[in-house]
């Protein structure tokens, strides 16, 4: 009797970019279980050759570009979106993605792949600590299933207007999710291989582990 083949497909390998931003841990354990071998490495080869990378911020902007710089990360996410490979970035790594950010009047020059300016939250009440819903556009594939759900928000800091140039017939805008603390601010972009959320998807629950599992689905061949 012959036995059954069994096709086992392998794990999604992710790095997420360690660079001293703090609190990676629970990062690192949210994705092993949305299904990812994970990695946490600034060695370029890690960086580079994974399946998906994570950039993951805490702190301050120019804080978390400089550390990015000392690592030469910048460069390395740079390639890596060149070469369409995916990148997720979460909370200030969404927001060095922009064109600046403007802390205690300085302002500090960002990676510029989506226009925008990252500025003091207005809202009577800073920081945006806790849970919120989220305004989600039709086609996203990263909240595929929690459309509707709460995330976990900590931030002083946020994108509050988008003014991407459509006039390009050949260039599909990036899909924008909003959510409001005051006013509207940037919640998340999906942007071909780039993504970044301004929630902590890690510390969001059950919604936030559902949408790091649809992030690494994605990352798996598409005829597995």
């Amino acid at each position: 009797m012959i036995a059954p083949v069994i096709s086992k497909v392998p794990q999604p390998t992710v790095t997420v970019l360690d660079y001293g931003s703090g609190n990676v841990r629970s990062a690192v354990r949210a994705l092993e279980r949305a299904g990812a071998a994970v990695l946490l490495s600034s060695r370029p080869e890690d960086v580079l050759n994974a399946d998906g990378l994570v950039v993951p911020g805490v702190g301050a902007f120019a804080t978390v570009m400089k550390e990015l710089k000392r690592v030469d990360g910048l460069r390395m996410i740079g390639r890596r979106v060149a070469g369409g490979r995916a990148v997720l970035a979460i909370c200030v790594g969404l927001q060095i993605l922009f064109d600046d950010g403007v802390e205690h009047g300085n302002r500090e020059p960002g990676m510029g792949e989506w226009p925008g300016t990252v500025e003091l939250l207005d809202a009577p009440v800073v920081p945006h600590m806790g849970w919120n819903t989220v305004d989600v556009p039709q086609g996203s594939t990263l909240f595929a299933g929690v459309e509707n759900e709460r995330f976990y928000f900590v931030h002083s800091y946020g994108v509050q207007k988008w003014d991407f140039d459509v006039a390009q017939p050949r260039m599909k805008p990036p899909l924008v999710t909003w959510s409001e603390h005051g006013s509207r601010f940037i919640a998340a972009v999906e942007n071909g291989p780039l993504c970044a959320t301004q929630f902590h998807p890690e510390k969001s629950g059950d919604a936030g582990a559902r949408l790091l599992r649809n992030w690494v689905d994605s990352l798996r061949p598409r005829s597995a």
